[in-house]
Formats: structure tokens, sequence, C-alpha cells
């Protein structure tokens, strides 16, 4: 290998190497953020129960994570499904159920209630009448933030009652009347018994997912771009002192 050609092998080893770098410390930064989640989730999961109307006017950030105990009716002619969902491995809907507290503390504004999972073929199209449970429901719930506004259509075309994204305005308009700046998510058994039936989803798992085994994947590539170029540039060395005998 001539000498340029062995420089802008090395300008493309760092290069390389410093990549892996900086997504390894990604990587790291990811986890730290995953561990702080799961301290927040952790804290508030211990703290005792709200109420429906404890959560009123209060900052979702606050709330975010919080276990609330639901008694409320059920408004099952105006529900929504979040399409291509999956759970277990199979593929499926979540049903989102908007539901009016019985103590009335949220006037006309209704919750909309991640009531379960439930399997679809397709992961768009489910019978609404079979997913039905009590008009009044009775539950234990986690409150949840709607994720950040993204770009793209919201409603999938096959179904107006049927969304790809949880956009709190396409959602309200779903629905047809207002409804509160956060989730509920229904919490309960998690094991499928009937297709055709809501299976609660499991809450956020306390793991810390693969960011410390992806960290150590990159920073390994990296080591792997600084050994072979060493192990290049020696070889050059070598051969240069050979022939120079």
């Amino acid at each position: 290998m001539t000498r340029g050609k062995l420089i802008g092998f090395g300008l493309l080893a760092t290069l390389a190497m410093a990549l892996c770098v900086r997504l390894g410390f990604w990587q790291l930064d990811r986890l730290k953020q995953r561990q702080a989640q799961n301290r927040v989730v952790g804290d508030r999961g211990s703290m005792p129960s709200l109420s429906l109307a404890d959560l009123h006017g209060q900052d979702t950030t606050v709330t975010h994570w919080r276990h609330v105990r639901v008694q409320a009716v059920a408004d099952y002619a105006n529900e929504a499904i979040h399409a291509t969902r999956s759970q277990g491995g199979s593929p499926g809907v979540h049903l989102l159920t908007p539901i009016t507290p019985l103590d009335g503390s949220w006037g006309d504004t209704a919750i909309l209630l991640v009531r379960g999972y439930i399997y679809s073929p397709n992961a768009r199209t489910i019978d609404y009448d079979k997913a039905r449970e009590s008009d009044t429901l009775t539950m234990e719930a986690l409150v949840l933030s709607y994720p950040p506004v993204r770009e793209g259509r919201a409603t999938l075309p096959s179904d107006p009652r049927a969304v790809r994204l949880l956009d709190h305005d396409t959602l309200t308009r779903i629905v047809g009347r207002p409804l509160a700046p956060f989730l509920l998510l229904a919490l309960g058994d998690t094991v499928m018994r009937d297709i055709t039936r809501p299976t609660r989803i499991p809450p956020p798992s306390p793991g810390e997912g693969p960011h410390r085994s992806y960290a150590i994947q990159w920073f390994s590539f990296a080591a792997v771009f600084l050994v072979g170029f060493v192990a290049v540039a020696r070889s050059r060395g070598g051969k240069r002192s050979y022939e120079g005998l």
C-alpha cells in the first residue's frame, strides 16, 4: 500500500471510529434517559391512587405515570381504535373509549381510556359490539400524556374511526366532544382469553432496554477500525523494512 493510500485509509478509519464512538455515547445517553424514566415510573407508581376529580386542572407532566381510580360511564358509540398495534407478536389494535366520570368532575369533557388490545388480522378493523364491557367501568388505570404531534395523516382512509397517531385534535373530532389533555391506560389482566374482547395492555416495562448492549457494540466497532488501521500500518512498515534489506 502506498503512503497516499495509507493516509486515505487512515482518514476513513478515523471517521468511522468517530461515528461509532458518537453512536456509542448516544446509546449511553438513551440509557440514562430510560433509567430516569424508570425512576419516575417507580416513584409515581408507589404514590396513592388519584381520583378522576384530582386530575382536573393538573399539569400532565406531574400526573404522567400516576395511578388513578376509574368510575365512569363508557361511551361505546364514539369509540376509536389505534391501528397497527401488536401484542405478544400478534397484529391488532388498541381500543380507545371515551368515558365520563360518575362524579361529574369533568362536565362535558370526556377522558379517553385505552381500554385494551384486540386481535385483528389486518390490524385495522374489529367488531366494536363484541368488544363492549359493562356500561359503567370500575378499574385502576395509569395516566399517560399524549405523544408529541407528528407530521403525517393521523387517520386511515379505510376507517374514519381508526387512527395511526394518537393525536388529541383528531381524536376530539372522532369522539365529537372535548377530550381531557391526557390518556388513561386501563390496568388488569394482560392474558388474552377471547380474541374479540379487549386484553389489558402491559404498563411500561421497568427494564433498561438494549441501549447498554448497543453502546458496547458501537464501541467494539470503533476498536475494530482502530486495530485494523494499526495492523495495516504495521504491515506496510514491516514490508518497507524488508524491502530495504
